[in-house]
């Protein structure tokens, strides 16, 4: 099993930023990669970031691609995101999640399927 949590959400003003974080613990040396996805209220899940567990392949939204940025401690086992001028509509719920199976190697890191661990989300408010 794999355990993972997100910190880091909160209130913030349009433009500003937040750096969410995502500790994982447990059995995480098999894991290959790590994405981030938020869900809005009425929508659906949707893909924002990821990056490999060696860390070093990213993988971004295209539309957000200019406002991110995702990175890995590995001393600490911690994926961190970097979101940059947000916007109203960044406002979700930011989740992180673990491919244990290598799915993203197939190029489906934006799909929820490739990750069979999910932690209990952060919430990001933007006020406009």
């Amino acid at each position: 099993q794999v355990q993972l949590v997100e910190s880091g959400g909160g209130l913030v003003q349009a433009g500003g930023s937040l750096r969410l974080s995502c500790a994982a613990s447990g059995r995480i040396f098999g894991l290959y990669a790590i994405g981030w996805f938020r869900q809005a209220p009425g929508k659906e899940r949707e893909f924002v970031a990821a990056i490999s567990w060696g860390g070093d392949r990213t993988y971004y939204a295209e539309s957000r691609k200019d406002r991110l940025g995702i990175s890995k401690d590995n001393a600490k086992n911690t994926v961190n995101l970097q979101i940059n001028s947000l916007k109203p509509e960044d406002s979700a719920v930011y989740y992180c999640a673990a491919d244990p199976r290598g799915s993203y190697l197939g190029g489906r890191y934006y799909d929820t399927q490739s990750y069979d661990y999910w932690g209990p989300g952060t919430q990001v408010t933007v006020s406009s």
